[in-house]
């Protein structure tokens, strides 16, 4: 192998590893003390390693494991892609990689990294101090990973939280070439969708709560948090505090899936003859497919809040709440504030994202000196935090929105457009009448995230989902 030891050497090499492997010492390698060794050595992602081809060809029995010479079979392939890998990293063949070529690597793909995100990364692998990763750095660190090209590498050392708060200003995930083939990317959506479902339902009381005060809360009806909660039940008693839940859930599968769907499509009309899209580009892709998908979906969103709104015995389900909206107030009622709710896309997202990155990278800069991956706790407390300013720069007009959609319903409310709104409710309640409601919408943050979170941990599992969380970068 051109730039690698003898074969003397690298048999020894190979026979230590394979006992260190081998931890009940029966002369075979099984899928848990890979996994295990995995953890151990490589820091990375066993189950996305195991699932995608770490069995070498010459496997006879992959359910009793490899013995040392089918290890070292496998090993010996291993290191021949990883040096083919190596060198088409290492841009000027000097037989080092440095921080320059690792923010090259990435650029090539479209994701600009600063200079600190690739020092970070070159620490993880830098083993003497020298600053650049040679090619038994290279090899050790990756030798048990199925990494075979570039954007494996770049999949290594990205990462992102899932996080569903019940609202519908995010941008939708991107998936990478393997997902798409392998059919993970569809087991990931139905675990999001399964963790949005629970996480919105346990939060629903709060979120019922939100929009009450969006639509009733004023200077002469100082609704706060309890008197709120307690009115919501004297009316419709306990259960009534989900009210709108329903459709709330029913809307996330096909939301993700237009998203989706969208987003790789706009991707391809603005990348051309391109080989990848830069971060500014795949923004922007991002909140056109998520405005596709609000565009398509919105109708569900009226009735969503037309249903959390109603009082006990209006409607007998969402057909027929559905109907008398159609009957009584015509098929452009479905669209009442749809404008205020695609503005806030752009604000939501950006500044989700921009603080998002500034949070983590700031964490990495500060404390995290040898390793280039934050862990997830500190990348959940960055979700929450960002998406949290995001709905403060967004907040007045989904509260404009929501009044929208509900206002044809209320006795003596005055229809206005957007900018009437706006006005009206400046002048009879302030600046502070825009942020109606954004008490309980705070209070759910936390619940809503550690839910999803759980949750979709657990759905990742049973569907066997690779260890990838979503729905962050772009």
């Amino acid at each position: 192998m051109r730039g690698g030891p003898g074969d003397a050497e690298r048999r020894q090499r190979w026979g230590r590893l394979f006992e260190e492997l081998d931890r009940n010492k029966d002369g075979r390698v099984d899928v848990h003390e890979l996994r295990q060794g995995l953890a151990r050595l490589g820091g990375g992602d066993p189950n996305r390693d195991t699932q995608q081809g770490s069995s070498p060809e010459g496997d006879t029995d992959p359910h009793g494991g490899l013995d040392l010479e089918e290890f070292s079979r496998y090993l010996q392939e291993r290191e021949r892609r990883l040096l083919l890998l190596f060198h088409s990293l290492d841009r000027n063949q000097d037989g080092h990689i440095d921080v320059s070529e690792i923010q090259q690597s990435f650029r090539a793909l479209g994701i600009s990294i600063s200079l600190e995100q690739a020092e970070k990364i070159l620490h993880s692998m830098d083993r003497d101090g020298t600053m650049t990763i040679d090619w038994q750095e290279w090899r050790d660190h990756f030798l048990l990973h199925s990494l075979e090209n570039v954007e494996d590498v770049v999949y290594f050392w990205k990462h992102s939280t899932v996080l569903d708060i019940g609202e519908c200003l995010t941008v939708p995930d991107e998936f990478s070439e393997q997902e798409k083939l392998s059919g993970m990317w569809w087991k990931q959506l139905v675990a999001g969708a399964v963790a949005g479902a629970v996480s919105r339902t346990g939060t629903a009381p709060l979120d019922r709560l939100k929009v009450f005060m969006q639509v009733h809360a004023s200077k002469t009806n100082k609704l706060n948090i309890l008197g709120g909660l307690k009115n919501m039940i004297r009316e419709g008693g306990m259960h009534s505090l989900w009210r709108g839940n329903g459709i709330n859930v029913l809307k996330i599968a096909p939301e993700s899936a237009i998203k989706f769907m969208a987003y790789e499509q706009i991707k391809r009309a603005i990348r051309g003859q391109q080989e990848s899209l830069h971060v500014q580009e795949r923004f922007v892709a991002g909140s056109l497919a998520g405005a596709t998908a609000q565009t398509i979906i919105y109708p569900m969103e009226v009735l969503k809040t037309r249903l959390t709104l109603r009082r006990t015995g209006q409607y007998k389900g969402l057909l027929d709440c559905a109907w008398q909206i159609l009957e009584r107030e015509g098929p452009r009622a479905f669209y009442r504030g749809y404008l205020p709710n695609v503005l806030g896309i752009i604000p939501y997202a950006g500044i989700d994202l921009a603080v998002y990155e500034t949070l983590k990278n700031r964490w990495l800069q500060q404390y995290s000196h040898d390793s280039a991956d934050p862990g997830i706790l500190v990348l959940l407390a960055c979700g929450t935090v960002s998406s949290t300013c995001g709905q403060i720069a967004s907040y007045p007009l989904a509260l404009v929105r929501t009044r929208m959609q509900a206002q044809a319903s209320i006795e003596g409310a005055p229809q206005l457009s957007m900018l009437g709104l706006f006005r009206h409710i400046l002048s009879q309640d302030g600046v502070w009448g825009l942020y109606r409601g954004i008490a309980p919408n705070f209070m759910k943050v936390i619940p809503a995230v550690s839910i999803s979170y759980v949750v979709y941990e657990n759905m990742k599992q049973a569907l066997g989902v690779t260890s990838r969380t979503t729905s962050r970068h772009i």
